[in-house]
C-alpha cells in the first residue's frame, strides 16, 4: 500500500492530491478480513456464503426458521445464489426444508441441530481471529472506528441514495 501512496506522489501528483490514502487502506484491511473469514470457514469444509446462511438463522429466535426471503433480508453477506446454498447445506444435512403454512409455494428454511453445532463452534474461532486482527487497536479506537464508518455509511446512504448494505465477497466464494 505505501509503495502505491508513494508511486502516486512521485509519478502521479495530480492523483495523489486529490485521493483518499483512508480508503486504500480501508479496501485493504476489507480484503484481509474477508481473507481471514474465508480460510476459517473453509477449514471446516463450508464456503463463505454457507456460513453466512448459517449464522443467519442462528441469529434469529429458535427454533431458527425463515421464510427464503426473510432469510436473504437477514444476511450480512450477498449471496446471489441463494438456492445453490440451500441446497447445498440441506445436502449436508446443516439445513432442514419445512412446508410454509402461510404460502404452499415456498419452503421454511431451519437450521437443523447438526447446523446449529456447527455454526456455535465457528464462530468463536472466527471472533479469535478478528480480535488478532484489531489486537493493535484499543477499545477507544474500535469505539472511534465504528463510530466512523456509521458515520460514512450514513452519509453515503442520505439523500435518497442506496448503496449495499451487505459485503459482497469479490471472487472469494463459489455459490
Amino acid at each position: 500500500m505505501e509503495d502505491i501512496l508513494q508511486q502516486n506522489d512521485a509519478n502521479w501528483p495530480e492523483c495523489a492530491a486529490t485521493s483518499y490514502p483512508a480508503l486504500l487502506r480501508l479496501t485493504q484491511v476489507n480484503n484481509i478480513f474477508i481473507q481471514i473469514i474465508k480460510e476459517c470457514v473453509e477449514s471446516y469444509g463450508l464456503q463463505s456464503s454457507d456460513f453466512n446462511l448459517l449464522s443467519s438463522l442462528r441469529r434469529n429466535p429458535s427454533p431458527h426458521v425463515l421464510s427464503p426471503t426473510e432469510l436473504y433480508q437477514s444476511m450480512l453477506f450477498s449471496s446471489g445464489g441463494l438456492t445453490k446454498v440451500l441446497t447445498r447445506l440441506e445436502k449436508e444435512a446443516l439445513i432442514e426444508r419445512c412446508e410454509n403454512p402461510d404460502d404452499k409455494r415456498s419452503k421454511l428454511v431451519k437450521l437443523s441441530q447438526k447446523g446449529k453445532l456447527l455454526v456455535e463452534e465457528i464462530m468463536p474461532v472466527l471472533h479469535q481471529r478478528e480480535k488478532k486482527m484489531v489486537a493493535a487497536l484499543s477499545s477507544e479506537d474500535l469505539t472511534q472506528l465504528d463510530d466512523l464508518m456509521q458515520r460514512i455509511t450514513q452519509s453515503m446512504n442520505s439523500n435518497g441514495e442506496t448503496y449495499p448494505t451487505r459485503i459482497q465477497f469479490m471472487g472469494a466464494s463459489k455459490n
